[in-house]
């Protein structure tokens, strides 16, 4: 005897991966511990995150918005607004870096950056300068605004059983007044871009498992019965500013929020690992997920992911393939013509349809035509 004798099928390339139809192709996660129908449940993340959240409210899970939209708003201001996408409104959080600044200020180990942009008079927060786009009347109802969100973000991972959260880059700016890493470059979605203070970095492996594992800490430090689970967007970076190629440059951030996330669900028991990534951009499925600009997963990508999520959580396998969902994951920004001076990206106007939820999308705006 020896070790691979007694492995099951889906041990093996042959009868995991190329002999199955893809879309037969499951058993891809076995859930290290089990999520309930009444277990509190955060999500946090990249845009691609924003998915997982619906998924759990559709299906009758115990999914939690700690800061709800305030009555009155149309469906379409709570959308703008960012109310409803995540459990905390602190935009899309990209990488492991901002994340723990977000639980750092929250839990009061970090004192939040008292910097604001101001545009037209009105004021923006560059901590999340997609939420609220008309902006704030004043930089202290900016400040209360963002207490707010730090006030939800306390109360929700004291409360909460399980925290989902989906890596997405490691290519971010830093601020070299105070070290805060922004979300987004500063100049794209708002604020201005200064060379002088602002400083381009790429994470490496083990500054984001730092990151990622002292964010984690700190949830723990107020709810020591805190669940993680850990995913890594599918979705591929729309620029670098590594001056390198796109298609390496998303190996490369891919890859190590992969490791990373990988290391620590086997370093500790309650952190585990489901591979959306892996089902979307996987040899097998040939890039059926994905739109012609191979980019934007498609909705029938996202109903693929989250049956195999759920289906793996009930124990099920060979969970059949369900009608497209209604929402793409990041359509490419709509790109104005070339003009002098340059249309603001942050003031362009989306195309029909198109879902503008990825920050990083407003980076296909400065492409070369």
């Amino acid at each position: 005897m020896n070790p691979y004798q007694s492995l099951p099928p889906r041990s093996f390339w042959r009868t995991a991966v190329a002999e199955p139809a893809w879309a037969d192709i499951d058993d891809l996660w076995t859930p290290k511990f089990a999520i309930g129908q009444d277990d509190l449940l955060l999500t946090a993340g990249s845009c691609f995150a924003r998915h997982i959240g619906r998924a759990l409210r559709d299906r009758g899970m115990n999914w939690r918005d700690t800061e709800p939209a305030p009555p009155g708003l149309t469906p379409e201001q709570r959308r703008d607004r960012h109310f409803g996408v995540f459990s905390f409104r602190t935009g899309n959080i990209y990488t492991a870096a901002v994340l723990r600044q977000w639980f750092a200020w929250a839990l009061g180990t970090e004192e939040p950056p008292r910097d604001v942009w101001i545009e037209d008079g009105r004021f923006h927060d560059p901590c999340r300068p997609a939420v609220e786009p008309a902006g704030y009347a004043s930089a202290e109802e900016l400040f209360a605004a963002r207490e707010a969100t730090l006030a939800a973000v306390r109360e929700g991972l004291a409360e909460a059983d399980c925290l989902i959260f989906t890596l997405g880059l490691t290519e971010a700016w830093r601020d070299r007044d105070g070290g805060t890493v922004h979300p987004v470059c500063p100049g794209t979605v708002r604020g201005t871009f200064d060379a002088e203070r602002h400083v381009f970095h790429n994470f490496t492996f083990d500054e984001v498992r730092r990151d990622l594992t002292a964010a984690l800490e700190l949830a723990r430090s107020v709810n020591p019965g805190l669940k993680v689970l850990l995913t890594v967007s599918p979705v591929p970076l729309t620029a670098t500013a590594t001056g390198g190629h796109a298609l390496t440059a998303t190996t490369y951030s891919k890859s190590v929020l992969r490791a990373v996330a990988g290391q620590l669900a086997a370093e500790y028991e309650y952190i585990d690992y489901f591979p959306s990534y892996e089902i979307v951009t996987g040899t097998p499925f040939r890039g059926v997920f994905f739109e012609p600009n191979l980019r934007t997963v498609t909705p029938e990508g996202v109903a693929f992911v989250m049956d195999r999520f759920f289906g793996a959580l009930d124990g099920r396998r060979d969970v059949a393939l369900k009608p497209a969902a209604p929402e793409s994951v990041a359509p490419e920004r709509a790109v104005p013509e070339p003009a002098t001076p340059a249309p603001d990206p942050s003031t362009a106007q989306p195309t029909a349809g198109e879902d503008f939820w990825c920050d990083d999308a407003v980076l296909d705006y400065y492409s070369p035509r």
